[in-house]
């Protein structure tokens, strides 16, 4: 009895979660023909309310995406940070109003045996964008100096190697035309180790722990001393970093994307509204019988 009630509870968080990130969106959605009028100010009002506010930025974010493809811009967005920063979360609000044909996440996973015998920037320089194009790098190149440094995945040499190349690297796809702008998302411990603990307890969430976090919680100290000496040497004038309070998941969302739009300066050009043309009458057209094709059940 007492498995059945946890499981119970288990169901009922797991459904609880999903059914607060709906109600986001739901909300979101329905303001998004009300907002957008303007551009993001600098200081929002102090009872702004969230979902109002990030429907408005997402309806930014719709005019910048138009803005780059008319113009032919290319855009790359680097998200990095410690595990359970709030990277994730970012990401998915900035995609998921947006046409993927022109804006499109990576998030590459470990290099085949035949990309590790590249140069260390090849299968990275693959997904650059084209002109019109918005990349959002769920982490990059910078693994080499995280968790390729301390995890001890590349040589010392290689590691050198990184901090040298890196800066010249970005300051050569400045110069062919890219924007590029770097993140990093910045959390304290206690509320790290209060985000591991709910994706442990939450089986939707549990995906996001692979052994390669749960080993880096026993390395912090080598991860904080990667990271520093990864800005000191790779934060620049021409490709600086921008450091995101992500203590809260909600601001750092809000703080963010509203960084990003003044990274770009661009127009209103919101997709004009279009007439629905009347559909084609039908001229003896008749659908097949429903016998004639496989139907999923409906069970619900």
């Amino acid at each position: 009895m007492g498995k059945r009630k946890k499981k119970q509870r288990e169901l009922l968080r797991v459904g609880g979660e999903v059914l607060r990130d709906a109600h986001e969106k739901a909300r979101i959605e329905r303001r998004w023909h009300i907002v957008g009028d303007g551009r993001p100010p600098r200081r929002p009002k102090k009872n702004y309310r969230y979902v109002d506010e990030l429907a408005r930025l997402q309806v930014e974010l719709l005019k910048l995406q138009e803005w780059v493809r008319l113009e032919g811009l290319k855009v790359v967005v680097i998200f990095e940070g410690r595990d359970a920063a709030g990277k994730g979360g970012v990401i998915k609000r900035i995609a998921e109003c947006l046409n993927p044909r022109f804006c499109r996440i990576v998030a590459l996973g470990t290099p085949t045996e035949k990309e590790r015998g590249q140069w260390y920037f090849q299968r990275y320089v693959e997904q650059l964008p084209a002109c019109g194009e918005i990349v959002l790098f769920d982490r990059s190149w910078y693994n080499r100096a995280g968790v390729e440094r301390v995890m001890g995945f590349c040589t010392e040499d290689e590691y050198r190697e990184f901090l040298r190349a890196c800066p010249l690297f970005e300051e050569m796809l400045v110069r062919a035309g890219i924007h590029l702008v770097k993140y990093w998302f910045s959390v304290n411990d206690e509320e790290q180790e209060r985000r591991f603990l709910d994706r442990m307890r939450n089986p939707i969430k549990r995906w996001k722990l692979s052994p390669m976090d749960l080993e880096s919680r026993e390395r912090w100290v080598e991860y904080s001393r990667a990271k520093d000496v990864m800005l000191k040497h790779t934060d620049h004038a021409l490709t600086p970093w921008h450091i995101v309070n992500a203590d809260s998941k909600k601001k750092a969302r809000l703080n963010c994307i509203a960084h990003l739009l003044r990274q770009i300066p661009y127009k209103d050009l919101r997709p004009v509204e279009l007439d629905l043309p009347p559909r084609q009458p039908d001229a003896g057209y008749k659908r097949p019988r429903k016998s004639m094709q496989r139907w999923v059940p409906e069970k619900y």
